[in-house]
């Protein structure tokens, strides 16, 4: 993408991210709210079904936040601040077993990047100007994804600095890393669980974040402040005290 024009990269950029967000976000749509949607009613997490005036609020928000995302892009793959990220060109220079750790790594580092600054954004004197927007989904759908007042994709849109200022990376695993991330959004919004009832007494159940806890928190507006683990919210003491008893209770 070197040899493009500024116009070239940012409309490519663009283009790329609204069709991850159309695709992912679309096809959890498409399937949970028409194809099955009456074979599943009993397993909407919300009984309701959010009104066409709240997808179209989600969908138009989204695509604000993915603009915001693009100028990201540009800063850091663009811009003079390009020559100092620890972005590398060959795959082969670290290897592909680097490559996947990188993946990996990325969601960590991002699931503690999100846990703490969300958990600021509903602080009383940040909410109101940051997250409220966001909040206007309170039975959300897989459109509300980026569902974000701009300054609150600013924030979000901060990982991709952090991860390419203190961790090497190619761009197909900065790729890689936002098609999970958009997936794992828009699971999170879903209003149906995916994962059984028997996954919470899992090994891995325990600390898994999933569409319950995250429908939980939009529906309750506080708590369960995580987006793909539960290590923060349970460390921390800020798990919803219904959490678990939800959890198990759906159909």
């Amino acid at each position: 993408m070197e040899n493009v024009s500024a116009i070239e990269f940012l409309l490519y950029v663009f283009s790329a991210n609204v069709s991850r967000y159309i695709i992912i976000s679309g096809s959890f749509f498409l399937l949970f709210y028409f194809l099955i949607k009456k074979r599943w009613k009993d397993k909407k997490l919300q009984a309701k079904f959010p009104k066409n005036k709240d997808y179209f609020r989600e969908i138009s928000y989204s695509i604000l936040t993915l603009c915001v995302f693009v100028g990201v892009a540009y800063l850091i793959f663009r811009s003079p601040l390009a020559v100092y990220t620890l972005r590398y060109g060959n795959i082969a220079d670290l290897g592909w077993g680097y490559w996947w750790i990188s993946v990996i790594a990325m969601i960590f580092i991002h699931d503690t990047y999100f846990y703490w600054t969300h958990r600021a954004m509903h602080h009383p004197k940040l909410y109101r100007f940051v997250h409220l927007v966001h909040h206007q989904s309170r039975n959300p759908s897989p459109w509300a994804a980026f569902a974000f007042d701009p300054l609150e994709a600013v924030v979000e849109a901060g990982i991709v600095f952090v991860i390419a200022f203190i961790l090497p990376f190619h761009g197909t695993a900065l790729l890689a890393f936002l098609i999970f991330m958009t997936f794992y959004n828009a699971y999170g919004h879903l209003g149906y669980e995916l994962y059984s009832k028997k996954f919470l007494r899992s090994a891995i159940g325990r600390w898994v974040n999933t569409s319950v806890a995250h429908n939980n928190h939009h529906e309750k507006f506080n708590g369960n402040y995580g987006l793909y683990f539960l290590f923060w919210d349970r460390w921390m003491g800020t798990l919803r005290e219904d959490y678990d008893a939800i959890f198990v209770e759906q159909k």
